[in-house]
Formats: C-alpha cells, sequence, structure tokens
C-alpha cells in the first residue's frame, strides 16, 4: 500500500516560524499545491500583528499550526513538531523540516523526501553550493568555516552545516526530541550527535537561494554563535 503513496502523503512537513510574512504564506500555498497532505506549522511566540499568517495556513485541511505562548527558539519549535509527529501521525514514515523564508524550492524539498523514503535509515540533508554566484561572502565564509571545524575536530565532512532541509526517517524521532539545544544551536548539535549515535547522512544537492535580508532577522551573531560554539565545545570533549 505504502509504495502507491506519493512522498507527501507519506511525510510531513515540519515549518517553524517567527514572525511571518508574505513569503511564508506562499510557502505554504506551494506545499499545499504540490500535494503535501501533511504540514506542521510552529507559530514560535510571534507578535499579535503576525498572527494572520497562520490564520490563513489553519484554513487549509493539510496544514496543523502549533503555537507556544512565548519565544522558545527554532531547536524548541522543531522538537515540538516531532513530538506532534509522534503521536498524532503514527502512520507516517518521516518528516522533514524546512524553513519559510523561500529559501527551499519545492522540487528540492520533494527530493530530498523522496530520497529518504528510497535510503530507508539515513538522514538526508539538503546541501547548497557555497560556490555558485550570488551568495553573500559572509555566507561563504561562515559556512566553510564551520564545515572545516566539524572536518578537523569530529571527523564529520559535510558541504552545508547550515542548512535547515532535512528529511529525518521516523525511526530517529525519538532521539532527535531528546538532543540538547532550543535554539539555532540545536541544529548543530543535531548534526553532532548524529555522529555519536552511528545515524548515517546523505547529501542531497539543492539549489543556493539568497535574499540579504533573510536568517539574520531572527539570528543573533553574538548569542547564537555562542551557543552553538559551546555546543561544539562540549562534544568536542
Amino acid at each position: 500500500m505504502a509504495d502507491k503513496l506519493s512522498c507527501q502523503e507519506r511525510v510531513a512537513v515540519i515549518l517553524p516560524s517567527l514572525d511571518p510574512d508574505v513569503k511564508f504564506s506562499r510557502v505554504v500555498d506551494g506545499l499545499v499545491e504540490n500535494g503535501f497532505q501533511h504540514i506542521v506549522i510552529v507559530d514560535d511566540g510571534s507578535g499579535a500583528e503576525h498572527q494572520r499568517f497562520f490564520e490563513q495556513a489553519a484554513r487549509y485541511p493539510q496544514c496543523t499550526v502549533l503555537h507556544h505562548g512565548v519565544n522558545r527558539g527554532k531547536g524548541r519549535a522543531l522538537k515540538t513538531a516531532f513530538d506532534h509527529v509522534r503521536r498524532e501521525l503514527p502512520e507516517l514514515e518521516g518528516v522533514i523540516t524546512i524553513d519559510g523564508d523561500g529559501q527551499h524550492l519545492l522540487p528540492d524539498i520533494v527530493a530530498c523526501a523522496e530520497r529518504m523514503l528510497a535510503e530507508g535509515d539515513k538522514v538526508v540533508l539538503g546541501c547548497r553550493d557555497f560556490d555558485a554566484p550570488g551568495v553573500p561572502p559572509r555566507s561563504v565564509a561562515g559556512n566553510k568555516t564551520t564545515n572545516r571545524l566539524f572536518k578537523l575536530f569530529y571527523g564529520i565532512t559535510i558541504s552545508d552545516t547550515q542548512t535547515g532541509l532535512r528529511a529525518i526517517p521516523r525511526r530517529f524521532l525519538d532521539r532527535f526530541c531528546e538532543m540538547e539545544g532550543e535554539r539555532f544551536e540545536y541544529e548543530t548539535n543535531m548534526l553532532l550527535q548524529m555522529k555519536k549515535q552511528h545515524i548515517v547522512f546523505v547529501e542531497q544537492p539543492i539549489a543556493t537561494v539568497y535574499d540579504p535580508e533573510d536568517y539574520s532577522s531572527h539570528y543573533n551573531a553574538f548569542k547564537d554563535s555562542w551557543r552553538i560554539l559551546k555546543i561544539m565545545l562540549r562534544n568536542g570533549r
């Protein structure tokens, strides 16, 4: 039976969001139009003026909107969604995390989901090409530096440590819910814990889409970088 279902029916799309705008609505509309049947959105303490975007999404029967009363961080939002899938959607075979800013294109979301289903027991990371033209120099430098640190200190070879497009088989959701991290550092710890827990990952090339205003709006350069560094140092011991 499962073989007759599309990937859009077999996985849940996880979409954490803080203070969304029209780009968020375009992402949700695109997912629904593309046939995704299970879209789990987490409102991570967004302001009242942004609630209309969640209300619009909730009108789709394919969308479930979960709310944090206050901002708790991207890591906690992801874990809230993972836990929801564990408890409420037992028939699904995995999840795929995406960002709501339009950086993840629908063909790439589908490709990552299909590859996860084909691989069966591996996490699929949607990896961008930072040598592509048009990528901001700051992003190139930051990602390549982190890549070198992962290789040097942990023996992990990965081309995009900061990707938010990740397809995760259901069998690993319990472990991902227990991993340390509440904010942006959670995604870094996810990669480190996969190494420790012998969870294999594969890379899926995806388009490199950049808006200079994206990512910087909710990422605190000092606080979040310090949290990421602490996670890396702790795992290096």
